[in-house]
Protein backbone atom coordinates (compact mmCIF):
# COMPACT_ATOMS: atom_id res chain seq x y z
CA UNK A 1 0.00 0.00 0.00
CA UNK A 2 2.82 2.35 1.00
CA UNK A 3 4.70 1.61 -2.23
CA UNK A 4 1.55 2.51 -4.26
CA UNK A 5 1.03 5.28 -2.81
CA UNK A 6 4.66 6.32 -3.13
CA UNK A 7 4.07 5.62 -7.23
CA UNK A 8 1.13 8.30 -7.19
CA UNK A 9 3.14 10.41 -5.65
CA UNK A 10 5.94 10.12 -8.26
CA UNK A 11 3.79 10.22 -10.86
CA UNK A 12 2.02 13.54 -9.80
CA UNK A 13 5.35 15.15 -9.78
CA UNK A 14 5.73 14.23 -13.34
CA UNK A 15 2.23 15.05 -14.38
CA UNK A 16 3.72 18.84 -12.81
CA UNK A 17 6.33 18.61 -14.61
CA UNK A 18 5.04 18.57 -18.18
CA UNK A 19 2.75 21.22 -17.12
CA UNK A 20 5.87 23.38 -16.01
CA UNK A 21 7.39 21.95 -19.22
CA UNK A 22 4.49 23.52 -21.59
CA UNK A 23 4.46 26.54 -19.64
CA UNK A 24 8.36 27.14 -20.65
CA UNK A 25 7.62 25.89 -24.57
CA UNK A 26 4.47 28.14 -24.54
CA UNK A 27 6.49 31.14 -23.06
CA UNK A 28 9.65 30.82 -25.59
CA UNK A 29 7.49 30.46 -28.80
CA UNK A 30 5.06 33.56 -27.79
CA UNK A 31 8.30 35.38 -27.33
CA UNK A 32 9.64 34.87 -30.22
CA UNK A 33 6.62 35.54 -31.88
CA UNK A 34 6.34 39.13 -30.00
CA UNK A 35 9.85 39.69 -30.94
CA UNK A 36 8.73 39.29 -34.64
CA UNK A 37 5.77 41.04 -34.66
CA UNK A 38 7.05 44.36 -31.71
CA UNK A 39 3.77 43.68 -30.01
CA UNK A 40 4.98 45.54 -26.74
CA UNK A 41 1.81 44.27 -24.58
CA UNK A 42 2.47 41.01 -25.76
CA UNK A 43 6.07 40.97 -24.27
CA UNK A 44 5.06 42.67 -21.39
CA UNK A 45 2.86 39.95 -20.68
CA UNK A 46 5.29 37.61 -21.03
CA UNK A 47 8.09 39.14 -18.78
CA UNK A 48 4.98 39.22 -16.37
CA UNK A 49 4.37 35.83 -16.83
CA UNK A 50 7.60 33.99 -15.73
CA UNK A 51 6.57 34.50 -12.03
CA UNK A 52 4.34 31.82 -12.81
CA UNK A 53 6.70 29.61 -14.03
CA UNK A 54 8.71 30.39 -11.18
CA UNK A 55 5.80 29.35 -8.39
CA UNK A 56 4.98 26.20 -10.30
CA UNK A 57 8.91 25.38 -10.25
CA UNK A 58 8.81 26.05 -6.44
CA UNK A 59 5.59 24.55 -6.01
CA UNK A 60 7.28 21.07 -7.54
CA UNK A 61 10.27 21.30 -5.66
CA UNK A 62 8.16 21.28 -2.06
CA UNK A 63 6.09 18.42 -3.21
CA UNK A 64 9.42 16.72 -3.68
CA UNK A 65 10.96 17.63 -0.22
CA UNK A 66 7.57 16.32 1.13
CA UNK A 67 7.70 13.17 -0.66
CA UNK A 68 11.85 12.27 0.36
CA UNK A 69 10.61 13.46 4.35
CA UNK A 70 7.24 11.21 4.24
CA UNK A 71 8.62 8.03 2.05
CA UNK A 72 11.77 5.84 2.06
CA UNK A 73 12.55 5.81 -1.23
CA UNK A 74 14.84 3.38 -2.74
CA UNK A 75 18.43 4.28 -4.42
CA UNK A 76 16.81 4.13 -7.99
CA UNK A 77 13.94 6.27 -6.77
CA UNK A 78 16.44 8.59 -5.29
CA UNK A 79 18.15 8.58 -8.75
CA UNK A 80 14.74 9.53 -10.22
CA UNK A 81 13.99 11.94 -7.24
CA UNK A 82 17.54 14.26 -7.76
CA UNK A 83 16.53 14.43 -11.62
CA UNK A 84 13.57 15.83 -10.75
CA UNK A 85 15.05 18.54 -9.13
CA UNK A 86 17.44 18.96 -11.75
CA UNK A 87 15.23 18.85 -14.34
CA UNK A 88 12.52 21.50 -13.08
CA UNK A 89 15.59 23.85 -12.51
CA UNK A 90 16.77 23.79 -16.05
CA UNK A 91 13.10 24.47 -17.15
CA UNK A 92 12.51 27.68 -14.48
CA UNK A 93 16.31 28.69 -16.19
CA UNK A 94 14.71 28.05 -19.78
CA UNK A 95 11.66 30.12 -18.45
CA UNK A 96 13.64 32.57 -17.84
CA UNK A 97 15.67 33.22 -21.15
CA UNK A 98 11.67 33.12 -22.53
CA UNK A 99 11.17 36.33 -20.63
CA UNK A 100 14.85 37.96 -21.52
CA UNK A 101 13.30 37.48 -25.11
CA UNK A 102 10.27 39.40 -24.29
CA UNK A 103 12.98 42.42 -22.91
CA UNK A 104 14.83 42.81 -25.93
CA UNK A 105 11.57 43.19 -27.64
CA UNK A 106 10.95 45.81 -25.29
CA UNK A 107 14.14 47.14 -25.33
CA UNK A 108 13.60 47.47 -28.98
CA UNK A 109 10.60 49.18 -29.18
CA UNK A 110 9.43 50.29 -32.44
CA UNK A 111 12.79 50.90 -33.71
CA UNK A 112 13.95 50.40 -37.43
CA UNK A 113 15.82 47.70 -37.34
CA UNK A 114 15.81 44.33 -39.64
CA UNK A 115 15.27 41.26 -37.95
CA UNK A 116 15.86 37.77 -39.34
CA UNK A 117 12.37 36.10 -38.50
CA UNK A 118 12.76 33.15 -40.33
CA UNK A 119 15.81 32.02 -38.72
CA UNK A 120 14.92 33.35 -35.22
CA UNK A 121 11.77 31.54 -35.35
CA UNK A 122 13.53 28.07 -36.68
CA UNK A 123 15.61 28.35 -33.74
CA UNK A 124 13.37 28.64 -31.50
CA UNK A 125 11.26 25.81 -33.23
CA UNK A 126 14.10 23.26 -32.87
CA UNK A 127 14.90 24.47 -29.33
CA UNK A 128 11.20 23.56 -28.40
CA UNK A 129 11.04 20.28 -30.48
CA UNK A 130 14.32 18.73 -28.63
CA UNK A 131 12.45 20.17 -25.15
CA UNK A 132 9.61 18.37 -25.70
CA UNK A 133 10.73 15.26 -26.68
CA UNK A 134 13.52 15.42 -23.78
CA UNK A 135 10.81 15.44 -21.14
CA UNK A 136 8.95 13.13 -22.98
CA UNK A 137 11.98 10.60 -22.88
CA UNK A 138 12.60 11.83 -18.92
CA UNK A 139 8.95 10.88 -17.92
CA UNK A 140 9.52 7.12 -19.70
CA UNK A 141 12.63 7.04 -18.29
CA UNK A 142 14.06 6.33 -21.78
CA UNK A 143 17.76 5.99 -22.00
CA UNK A 144 18.63 5.87 -25.88
CA UNK A 145 15.91 8.42 -27.19
CA UNK A 146 17.37 11.18 -24.42
CA UNK A 147 21.01 9.97 -25.58
CA UNK A 148 20.26 10.71 -29.03
CA UNK A 149 18.42 13.94 -29.13
CA UNK A 150 21.27 16.42 -28.43
CA UNK A 151 22.51 15.34 -32.08
CA UNK A 152 19.56 18.34 -32.89
CA UNK A 153 21.82 20.50 -30.85
CA UNK A 154 24.73 20.82 -33.73
CA UNK A 155 21.20 22.53 -36.17
CA UNK A 156 20.22 25.19 -33.38
CA UNK A 157 24.47 26.22 -32.94
CA UNK A 158 24.72 26.67 -36.87
CA UNK A 159 21.84 28.99 -37.05
CA UNK A 160 23.23 30.81 -33.89
CA UNK A 161 26.37 31.47 -35.90
CA UNK A 162 24.70 31.96 -38.74
CA UNK A 163 22.59 35.12 -37.49
CA UNK A 164 25.85 36.20 -35.41
CA UNK A 165 27.82 36.68 -38.13
CA UNK A 166 24.88 38.34 -39.76
CA UNK A 167 24.49 40.66 -36.86
CA UNK A 168 27.80 41.34 -36.67
CA UNK A 169 27.85 42.22 -40.25
CA UNK A 170 25.08 44.38 -40.10
CA UNK A 171 27.04 45.92 -37.14
CA UNK A 172 30.16 46.71 -39.15
CA UNK A 173 28.23 48.02 -42.31
CA UNK A 174 26.00 50.16 -40.24
CA UNK A 175 27.33 51.25 -36.31
CA UNK A 176 24.30 53.36 -36.12
CA UNK A 177 22.58 49.64 -35.41
CA UNK A 178 25.19 48.41 -32.41
CA UNK A 179 22.13 48.85 -29.92
CA UNK A 180 19.66 46.97 -31.83
CA UNK A 181 22.20 43.95 -33.25
CA UNK A 182 23.49 43.57 -29.60
CA UNK A 183 20.29 43.53 -28.52
CA UNK A 184 19.08 40.51 -30.86
CA UNK A 185 22.48 38.64 -30.28
CA UNK A 186 21.16 38.29 -26.55
CA UNK A 187 17.80 36.85 -27.71
CA UNK A 188 19.59 34.11 -30.17
CA UNK A 189 21.97 33.46 -27.18
CA UNK A 190 19.04 32.94 -24.81
CA UNK A 191 17.88 30.20 -27.32
CA UNK A 192 20.77 28.63 -28.11
CA UNK A 193 21.13 27.94 -24.11
CA UNK A 194 17.83 26.90 -24.45
CA UNK A 195 19.00 23.99 -26.16
CA UNK A 196 22.09 23.32 -24.01
CA UNK A 197 19.96 23.09 -21.36
CA UNK A 198 17.66 20.33 -22.86
CA UNK A 199 20.98 18.18 -23.67
CA UNK A 200 21.42 18.40 -19.53
CA UNK A 201 17.87 16.89 -19.28
CA UNK A 202 18.57 14.35 -21.42
CA UNK A 203 22.02 13.68 -19.60
CA UNK A 204 19.71 13.11 -16.21
CA UNK A 205 17.59 10.68 -17.88
CA UNK A 206 20.61 8.18 -19.04
CA UNK A 207 21.76 9.10 -15.06
CA UNK A 208 18.68 7.57 -14.05
CA UNK A 209 18.59 4.57 -16.31
CA UNK A 210 22.09 4.39 -15.91
CA UNK A 211 23.34 5.70 -12.69
CA UNK A 212 26.38 7.57 -14.11
CA UNK A 213 26.19 11.34 -15.23
CA UNK A 214 27.59 11.70 -18.73
CA UNK A 215 27.98 14.27 -21.11
CA UNK A 216 26.09 13.91 -23.91
CA UNK A 217 28.37 15.66 -26.78
CA UNK A 218 29.72 14.63 -30.03
CA UNK A 219 32.29 11.86 -28.51
CA UNK A 220 29.54 10.15 -26.45
CA UNK A 221 28.59 6.60 -28.11
CA UNK A 222 25.07 5.29 -27.91
CA UNK A 223 26.12 1.45 -27.40
CA UNK A 224 26.92 2.92 -23.56
CA UNK A 225 23.42 3.08 -22.70
CA UNK A 226 22.70 0.49 -24.75
CA UNK A 227 25.19 -1.47 -22.48
CA UNK A 228 23.71 -0.80 -19.31
CA UNK A 229 20.10 -1.68 -20.46
CA UNK A 230 21.38 -5.11 -21.48
CA UNK A 231 23.25 -5.65 -18.20
CA UNK A 232 20.05 -4.63 -15.88
CA UNK A 233 17.81 -7.16 -18.66
CA UNK A 234 20.48 -9.97 -17.94
CA UNK A 235 20.44 -9.20 -13.91
CA UNK A 236 16.38 -8.95 -14.32
CA UNK A 237 16.78 -12.61 -16.01
CA UNK A 238 19.37 -14.14 -13.79
CA UNK A 239 17.22 -13.18 -10.47
CA UNK A 240 13.95 -14.92 -12.58
CA UNK A 241 15.83 -17.64 -13.04
CA UNK A 242 16.85 -17.83 -9.10
CA UNK A 243 13.37 -17.40 -8.24
CA UNK A 244 12.03 -20.13 -10.32
CA UNK A 245 14.86 -22.78 -8.58
CA UNK A 246 14.17 -21.50 -5.54
CA UNK A 247 10.36 -22.91 -5.90
CA UNK A 248 11.62 -25.81 -7.48
CA UNK A 249 13.47 -26.62 -4.51
CA UNK A 250 10.38 -25.58 -2.06
CA UNK A 251 7.96 -27.98 -4.27
CA UNK A 252 10.55 -31.06 -4.45
CA UNK A 253 10.97 -30.81 -0.51
CA UNK A 254 7.34 -30.72 -0.01
CA UNK A 255 6.71 -33.69 -2.19
CA UNK A 256 9.50 -35.58 -0.88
Amino acid sequence: MARRTFDQQIQNLKDEILILGSMVEEATLSSVEALKRRDLDAARQIYEYDVNINDRRFAIENGILILIATQQPMARDLRLIAAMLEVITELERMGDYAKGIAKVTLRLGKTEFSIPHNEIRRMADLGIDMLHRALTAFIEQDARTASLIPEDDDKVDALYLHIYHHLVSEMIANPEVIDQANLLIWAIHNLERLADRVINICERTVFIKTGDILELDKEYRLFNVDDEEEEEEEEEEEEEDLDFMGEEAADQNGNA
